[in-house]
C-alpha cells in the first residue's frame, strides 16, 4: 500500500450499506413505472439499463431502504458476482434487485472510486473468495461490510479516476478497432466464398446423384440405449458439428450396441456431417477422426462419390453465405426449425469437374489460412487489451499509476 493511504472497513466509509429486495419477481413486474434495476444492467464498472423492467410507486416505497441516490455504488451480489457500477443521476429514486446499495461518505469516499476499486483484480479475486451458499452462490452483506477499503485522499482518488477513465477511453476505442478488424476478416472470408460459387456457370445436380449414402442418425433414448464413460461408441450431436470443423470438447460415448441397431449412420473418416435441426442448421464439417462414431437425429451424413464429388467441395458450399440462405429458406418450423433428408436429397447444387473442384477447395483453404491468421491476431489484440485493463487498475490501487506513462 502506497504511503499515505489508511485502510478503513468498507461500512466505516458509507452511509448506507444494504441490499435490494431479493424476493421472487414474476408478480411485481408491470409495463410501465419505476426502473427496476437487475444484475444484468451492472457489469464491467458500467450500468445499461434495458427498459424492461418496472415496479410501481407501491412497491418502491415498501422497499425504500434501496432506493436509489446518484453516486450510489451498486454491487452485483450473486450471478457475475463482484460487479459494480456507479448510479447517475437519470436513476435516482429508483430500486434494484438482488444488489448490494451502498451511500458513500462524501467527505472521505467518491462513488466512482470505490465502483473502480472494486473492478480491480485483486478485489475479484477476494470476492471470489468471500461468496457463499451451497446452490446459488452469493455475497453477503455483512461480509462486504466489512472488507478493508485502502483509500487515499480524497484528491488522489479522483486523480486516479481520472487517469483510469482516459486509459480506458483509449483502450475501448482500441478494442473497438480490434472488434471490427476481426469482423471484417470473418466477412471478407465469407464474401471470398461467397463469389466462389456465385459466378461459375456449372450444371446443377441433386445431392442424392452424388452421393452414396444420404441418411441421419437416431436418439438413443428411443432405442433404450445408455450413456457410458469411454469406452464406447463416439456420440457426435449438433453441437459436436461446427462450420468447416468438429467441435469436441465435449465428447459423448454410446454403449457399443447402439451401432448394431443403427448401422447405417455408422461414421466413416471423410463423411460430410450437417445439423438439420435447431438454430445451427446448414452448419457443417467433415469427419475426420478414427474413432468408431455414430450421429443423433440431429445431425446428416451425406457420403460422397469420390470421382463426382470432393467432401471438401461440398462442405465449403454448403457453409457459404447463399447457400446457408437456401437452407434457412427451406426449414419447416413445427415446435423446432428442422430440414428434411428428402430436401437434402434434391437439394440441387453447381457442380464442375471433380479436378476443378479440388483446385477450388485449395484456393478456399489458401484463403481461409490467411483469414484464420488474421482473426488470431485480432483475438489476441483484444484479449491483450483486457488484460491491460487489468493492470491499470492493478497498478492504479497499489499508488503506481502515473499519467505520462499512459
Amino acid at each position: 500500500m502506497k504511503q499515505g493511504w489508511k485502510k478503513y472497513k468498507l461500512h466505516l466509509l458509507v452511509n448506507r450499506l444494504t441490499n435490494g429486495y431479493v424476493g421472487q419477481t414474476k408478480n411485481i413486474y408491470q409495463d410501465t413505472g419505476i426502473p427496476y434495476l437487475l444484475a444484468r444492467h451492472v457489469k464491467n464498472n458500467v450500468l445499461t439499463f434495458d427498459g424492461r423492467t418496472f415496479v410501481s410507486d407501491e412497491f418502491n416505497l415498501k422497499n425504500k431502504k434501496s432506493i436509489l441516490k446518484e453516486g450510489d455504488v451498486l454491487l452485483v451480489q450473486s450471478g457475475h458476482i463482484g460487479h459494480s457500477a456507479v448510479v447517475p443521476k437519470e436513476h435516482e429514486g429508483h430500486n434494484c434487485h438482488s444488489m448490494i446499495v451502498m451511500t458513500p461518505k462524501k467527505n472521505f469516499l467518491t462513488g466512482d472510486f470505490l465502483s473502480l476499486y472494486f473492478f480491480s483484480p485483486f478485489m475479484q479475486q477476494m470476492f471470489e473468495s468471500l461468496k457463499t451458499g451451497s446452490t446459488i452462490k452469493h455475497l453477503n452483506c455483512k461480509v462486504v461490510r466489512e472488507i478493508n477499503i485502502a483509500l487515499p485522499s480524497l484528491a488522489e482518488q479522483q486523480r486516479i479516476v481520472t487517469i483510469i477513465g482516459k486509459a480506458f477511453t483509449a483502450i475501448t476505442k482500441a478494442k473497438a478497432n480490434a472488434e471490427q478488424n476481426l469482423k471484417n476478416a470473418k466477412e471478407l472470408f465469407e464474401s471470398y466464398l461467397q463469389g466462389v460459387f456465385e459466378n461459375g456457370n456449372w450444371e446443377r445436380k441433386k445431392i442424392e446423384d452424388l452421393t452414396e449414402l444420404v441418411t441421419k442418425g437416431s436418439s438413443p433414448k428411443w432405442q433404450g440405449i445408455n450413456y457410458v464413460d469411454k469406452p464406447g461408441t463416439l456420440f457426435v450431436t449438433s453441437e459436436n458439428v461446427g462450420e468447416g470443423k468438429l467441435l469436441m470438447k465435449k465428447r459423448k460415448y454410446l454403449e457399443e450396441k447402439f451401432n448394431d441397431i443403427q448401422q447405417k449412420s455408422i461414421l466413416r473418416t471423410g463423411d460430410v456431417l450437417t445439423n438439420i435441426v435447431g438454430a445451427s442448421i446448414g452448419r457443417t464439417a467433415i469427419y475426420e477422426l478414427d474413432e468408431l462414431a455414430n450421429i443423433n437425429q440431429a445431425v446428416c451424413i451425406m457420403r460422397c462419390k469420390d470421382i463426382e464429388l470432393y467432401n471438401y467441395y461440398l462442405m465449403y458450399l454448403l457453409n457459404s453465405p447463399f447457400f446457408k440462405a437456401v437452407l434457412h429458406d427451406n426449414e419447416i418450423d413445427n415446435a423446432r426449425a428442422n430440414l428434411s433428408l428428402t430436401f437434402f436429397k434434391n437439394l440441387e447444387i453447381p457442380l464442375p469437374l471433380i479436378t476443378e473442384q479440388r483446385i477450388i477447395v485449395d484456393k478456399i483453404k489458401g484463403f481461409s489460412d490467411k483469414a484464420n491468421r488474421l482473426e488470431a491476431i485480432y483475438q489476441q489484440k483484444i484479449k491483450d487489451l483486457e488484460e491491460l485493463k487489468k493492470s491499470v487498475l492493478q497498478k492504479a490501487f497499489n499508488g503506481e499509476l502515473k499519467l505520462s506513462g499512459l
